[in-house]
């Protein structure tokens, strides 16, 4: 009977206290909802989400595994970042007015530490967000030549191809951490 009772008055009190930690954590029916984000700072947030994931990696797998390929195959962890970083001026250039960079162009022994790579890979995302930035909402529909299929392409579009690419090469590097025994940064507990 002592037992019944103990947990009948706890199961009472957890009863009253659930209600008052929801009414916390709900908002207040008085309170407007903010307002959306512009569709240029949509973008921009998208980029740099995107770009602040691959420079966490850049900064978090070690130097001396940055040469690791899961399979013969495949480009190693630092020729993934290159690729990914190199890949930003296919639009960023263009957009600019500027000559895109040959892939070729862009080699392992010219970036041979880790500072050298996460220093390109930093450089890209900035120099992408600063484009973001100058064109504002008013920019979004301006037009661009795509270099690989050689048309006409809004600027947003392209941003958006371009973040979509990042995330592919995100998702490959990932892969890359759990084959090496390790756990990549996104998935880690947050503290």
């Amino acid at each position: 009977m002592r037992t019944f009772v103990k947990n009948l008055a706890s199961i009472l009190a957890v009863a009253l206290f659930i209600p008052i930690a929801i009414a916390q954590n709900t908002p207040k029916k008085d309170t407007a909802p903010k307002p959306p984000l512009s569709p240029s700072q949509n973008l921009l947030g998208a980029w740099n989400y995107t770009g602040h994931k691959l420079i966490a990696m850049a900064e978090d797998f070690p130097e001396d595994k940055y040469d690791f390929k899961p399979n013969p195959a495949q480009r190693s962890f630092a020729e993934q970042l290159l690729h990914a970083a190199v890949s930003n001026y296919f639009f960023i250039n263009p957009v600019n007015g500027v000559k895109p960079p040959a892939l070729e162009d862009l080699k392992r022994s010219d970036y041979k530490t880790k500072a050298a790579v996460v220093e390109y890979v930093k450089k890209s995302f900035a120099d992408g967000a600063a484009l973001i930035k100058s064109k504002g909402d008013a920019g979004l529909n301006d037009l661009w030549v795509d270099p690989f299929s050689n048309q006409q392409t809004r600027f947003s579009d392209g941003a958006w191809e371009y973040i979509e690419h990042s995330g592919e090469h995100y998702g490959q590097l990932v892969v890359y951490y759990r084959v090496a025994g390790l756990v990549p940064p996104e998935s880690r507990p947050k503290k």
